[in-house]
Formats: C-alpha cells, structure tokens, sequence
C-alpha cells in the first residue's frame, strides 16, 4: 500500500463468498402476477385460484357465446346480408388472434399483467349487452369485432398468469379444469339465449339479458384476483425496464409452433360438419343443437382426462389432439348417421385436448420469462392456420368432401407427428 493512503475499510473489501454471489448465475426475473408469477407454494391455494379462473371464464363463455349463437339472425334483422354477415364473423376471428400476439408481449414487456386481463375481460364482456343497442349492422359489427378484441387483450396474459400458479397442482390438470368450466359456459349461454327468444321474443332482449353473465364474469374476476397465490418472499425482483432477455424461440418451442400450426390447418370447424350432416340429411336441423351440446360435453370431459395425462405423461401427450382431429371429417363427411355421430363426439374429444394440453404444453416448451409472449405467439399461429384451413376446406368440400377430409387427416397427422417431436426435447 503506497505511504499515506489510509487503510482499505473493512466495509469495502471483497470477500470471497462476495466474488462467488455475484459470479453465480442468477435466477430467471419471472415471478409475481404474469409471467413473473412464482409457483404457488400450497397446491391447495393454487387449485382454488385454478377453479375461480375457470368460473370467471364460464361466465364470460355463457355470454359471448349465447351472443354468437343469434348473431347472424340478429345482424340480418339489422340489413346485413350473407356476405357481410361471414366478413364480420371471419375479420372478428382473425383480429381478434392476430392482437394476441401484440397483447402476450405487452404483457411481458409490461409486467402488470391483470391491467390487460381485467381491460380485456371488460371490453369482451360489454360489447356483448350493447349489441342490443345497435341501431345499424356497421355498429353491431364494431361491437362483435370489439368483443374479439377484448378477448385477444386478456387471453395471453391470463394463461400465462395461470400456467404459472397451478404448478403445484399440475399444469394439464388446471388447463383441464378450466376447460371444463370453459364449456359449461358455452353451453349454457346459448341454452338461455334459445330460452329467452323462444319466451320473450326477439333478440335484443336476448342480448341485453346477457348483461347479467357479464357482470357475474366481472365480479367474479375480481374474487379471482384476490386469490392469486403470492410470490416467495426471496423472488428476485423484476428488471427495470420490463425486457425481457430469454430467447423467444428455442428449439422445442419452433418444433411445437409448427406442429400447432399444422393441427390448426386441419381442424375442421363444426359449422362445416353441421353444414354437411344437414346437406346429406344425415340428422334433423333440430337436432344439430343437441349434437353441438353433445360435443361439447365429449370437450369438458377429454379435456379434465388429458390434462391429467399430461401431467403424468408429459408434452407429448399433445400429439393425441392431431390423431383424434384427423379422423373427425372422415367420419362425418364419408360415413352415415352412426359414423356422423361418432365423428362429432371425436371432434369434441380432440377440442377438449387440444385445449387442455396445448395450452399446458406451451409453458413447457417456452422460456418462463417470456411466457406471455409465447402464449400470444401461440394463439396467433394456431388461430391464423385455422382461419386458412377452414377456408381450404371449404372450397374442397365444394369440389368434394373426401377431397377435405383427406386435407384434414393429412394435415392433423402431421401436426400430432411435429408435437410429439417438441414433447421429446422438452423432457
């Protein structure tokens, strides 16, 4: 030490267990309320948390899913015609996936993740009473596009927030609850909305009665909020400027992209199968309903089993989506009234796992600090190859329905082939 320098402070010097703390790596910044929640710590809080998402999302589903059940006669009443009618519903569809991919960044970009959740949930939901307002179609249009996009807001956000509390409890397991619920709403809000027309007559008070659902969905977010499982005391704080630093796109996740992306291209939308069940007078137009109502059942019930197979058999179980999906169309389209049903109840097999395990598999497959991102990614790939496909399949359904059934299968298999190839490198 040169003379006069004053001696180093104690308080100052390195020590060694000082060098090896900041040389060790540190933890992924990915905890508290997005894709920075931290696993719960008693499966018990999380699985309440899981079923309180699953009851906001059964009341959300009930009503826009009963203002989807009338919303082509309704836009008719208001002067639109056929080709409007399908522009509105498609532009909705096909927004409303393309702004998650926007809404899965911003949320990890701005760690506030019930800020977009609790903003989405609110614009899906009110848009629906309000169509009963609407003195013009070009207004109710706006509403239902609206609507879309208050889904597209919250839905990367909310799966990433609830991928990251149900780890105690299993991952497929809460995907599959929520599925579960899901549906119930899907089928109980058309019900009512058949109820309410039939007793009440015309569909505006219909629509306007949908403000009940949506106002239990809003209350019932706000129960779910205050039951989030809080992040452990030690969690790391989040980065300053909220970017996040993982690469997006590793190898598993770009493999089960593109199987995503091939299961969407080849799932047939029901609206097909109806089309076609009606067309070849394979049932009554009566009993389409029942058939809808019966697939969705087949959905609430695959997708509480294969998220339980999920969490015992891993990522891999994703591939059973693309081989139940894949033989859906043929049954329906080649076959008769027995194969018809058979294929309907398949088709509703492979919407209960596909929503169950591929919404798991993402969080697995992707990096946690940028999960939100992924699930944007992952609902903006799937949902554009299914708007491509069910126009692909349209135009072979035309020429010939074995010609789209082919698509479908061909399709399908490939994907379920791509996923089980992402589930062996996430092991």
């Amino acid at each position: 030490m040169p003379p006069g320098c004053p001696p180093e402070s104690p308080a100052r010097a390195t020590s060694p267990s000082t060098i090896a703390r900041n040389a060790a790596p540190r933890k992924p910044r990915y905890h508290s309320r997005v894709s920075r929640v931290a696993p719960a710590r008693q499966p018990r809080t999380a699985f309440r948390f899981v079923v309180a998402l699953g009851i906001v999302s059964l009341f959300a589903d009930a009503t826009y899913e009963g203002a989807r059940s009338v919303l082509g006669p309704y836009l008719a009443t208001l002067g639109a015609g056929a080709a409007a009618v399908g522009v509105v519903a498609g532009a909705g569809e096909l927004a409303g996936y393309l702004l998650r991919l926007a809404a899965g960044y911003l949320a990890d970009r701005l760690r506030r993740p019930w800020l977009l959740i609790g903003a989405g949930y609110a614009v899906n939901q009110i848009s629906v009473p309000l169509l009963a307002l609407a003195g013009t179609w070009p207004v109710a249009a706006a509403l239902v596009i609206a609507e879309r996009a208050g889904k597209a807001i919250r839905t990367p956000a909310r799966d990433a927030v609830l991928a990251a509390a149900s780890q105690p409890v299993g991952r497929g397991r809460a995907f599959g609850i929520h599925e579960a619920l899901d549906q119930v709403g899907a089928v109980a809000g058309p019900l009512a909305v058949a109820g309410f027309v039939a007793w009440l007559g015309g569909y505006r008070v219909a629509l306007a009665l949908l403000g009940v659902p949506a106002a239990l969905c809003l209350a019932s977010l706000a129960s779910a909020r205050r039951l989030e499982p809080a992040p452990p005391s030690d969690a790391d704080p989040p980065p300053d400027d909220g970017a996040p630093s993982a690469p997006l796109i590793t190898p598993a996740f770009r493999w089960y992209l593109a199987g995503a992306a091939l299961l969407g291209l080849g799932f047939a939308d029901f609206p097909l199968l109806a089309f076609h069940i009606e067309r070849a007078d394979l049932a009554a137009a009566a009993a389409i309903p029942a058939l809808y109502a019966f697939a969705m059942g087949i959905d609430a019930a695959a997708a509480l089993a294969a998220g339980e197979w999920f969490d015992r058999a891993g990522t891999a179980t994703t591939a059973l989506a693309g081989v139940l999906a894949a033989g859906a169309p043929a049954l329906v389209f080649l076959g008769g009234t027995a194969a018809a049903v058979a294929g309907v109840a398949l088709w509703g097999a492979a919407m209960g796992v596909q929503e169950s395990t591929l919404r798991a598999g993402v969080a697995h497959a992707a990096p946690a600090e940028r999960r939100a991102t992924a699930y944007g990614l992952f609902h903006a790939v799937f949902g554009v190859a299914w708007f491509a496909g069910s126009a692909a399949m349209g135009a072979l359904y035309g020429a010939a329905p074995g010609a789209a059934a082919a698509f479908a299968a061909a399709a399908c298999a490939g994907g379920a082939v791509l996923l089980a190839a992402a589930g062996r490198l996430t092991r």
